[in-house]
């Protein structure tokens, strides 16, 4: 048990803290205000230290979570942002196609060509040639071998073998390549030959004397029954003759129509006109229209005059 000391010891403490309490509780400025200031400014002072200390770990926290944040939506930001170039540049590829469909069917239209529309699919060298291209095209489409190859600018090449749905073609450009040309307006013929340049093809006339000049344009000449090559299509703009005339290396130097190293849309010629189409396919060329027949002139149909040379004429004619 307790020593008469220790109690007395304990007694003046209750006592001395019952003083406090009930001082506080009276408030004002008393005696003990001081002492409860200085006891409210060190335990204020802890307070900011630890405010200080705990801070950056706080602020971590709060500062990871608003990264989370931030970068869930930029990812999400960048999922669209690639979303919306995707179909940006899909919807360029598909008008670009459309534009030069276009292309392909008005020479087809002009030259009166029937052909079957198909796209480059790869590019690469076959069969010892150089310069070939594959079509989504083959002979489920009526595509056959020798069939001309035709873009909206012009001549692209010849069909070298042909596939159920796909096909293969020889350019133009090809060293290997010849194709009987024209030159439109002095209807000078000779022979357009590959280079193995995307951009250059050669183009000797079959008479030295024949005349030909820089900005000249060369049509094809056309093939027996329009294979390999149909008539009157655009090949290429003259850029340079080099040789006088008489001389039997003369050489003039064609820039073809056709980009061979942007080729997307093409055609096959299924069906060559049965007419040549002579220059009214290239490029800003005249519309050649009809002549109206005069007032009161009927034209018979050919079915009708079949029909009136095939009638006899009566007994006693």
């Amino acid at each position: 048990m307790f020593s008469r000391r220790t109690r007395i010891i304990l007694s003046l403490l209750v006592v001395a803290s019952l003083s406090f309490v009930i001082l506080d509780l009276r408030g004002g400025d008393g005696p003990f205000s001081s002492a409860r200031s200085a006891v409210s400014s060190i335990i204020g002072g802890i307070q900011s230290g630890a405010a200080l200390i705990f801070s950056p770990f706080t602020g971590a926290g709060e500062w990871w979570s608003t990264q989370v944040d931030q970068s869930g939506q930029i990812r999400e930001l960048t999922v669209e942002n690639e979303r919306l170039n995707s179909a940006l540049v899909s919807s360029q590829n598909d008008i670009a196609r459309a534009d030069q469909l276009d292309e392909l069917l008005r020479v087809a239209s002009v030259g009166r060509y029937l052909v079957t529309p198909a796209e480059v699919i790869a590019v690469g060298p076959s069969q010892d040639f150089a310069w070939t291209v594959s079509i989504d095209a083959g002979s489920l489409d009526g595509v056959e071998e020798d069939m001309t190859v035709i873009n909206g600018d012009g001549l692209v090449g010849r069909v070298l073998k042909v596939y159920n749905s796909t096909s293969t073609v020889v350019l133009i450009v090809d060293p290997v390549s010849s194709v009987g040309g024209r030159v439109a307006g002095s209807q000078e013929i000779g022979i357009v030959s590959g280079t193995g340049r995307q951009n250059s093809l050669e183009f000797q006339l079959l008479d030295p004397l024949g005349e030909v000049n820089p900005g000249d344009a060369v049509v094809t000449f056309g093939s027996k029954d329009g294979r390999p090559y149909a008539p009157g299509l655009p090949i290429g703009e003259v850029v340079d003759v080099t040789g006088s005339a008489g001389q039997l290396a003369r050489i003039a130097t064609v820039r073809p129509y056709a980009n061979m190293s942007q080729l997307s849309v093409v055609g096959v010629v299924v069906k060559p006109p049965r007419e040549d189409p002579r220059d009214s396919v290239l490029p800003n060329a005249p519309l050649v229209t009809p002549t109206p027949a005069p007032a009161g002139t009927s034209v018979p149909s050919p079915a009708n005059e079949k029909e009136t040379a095939a009638t006899p004429a009566p007994d006693g004619s």
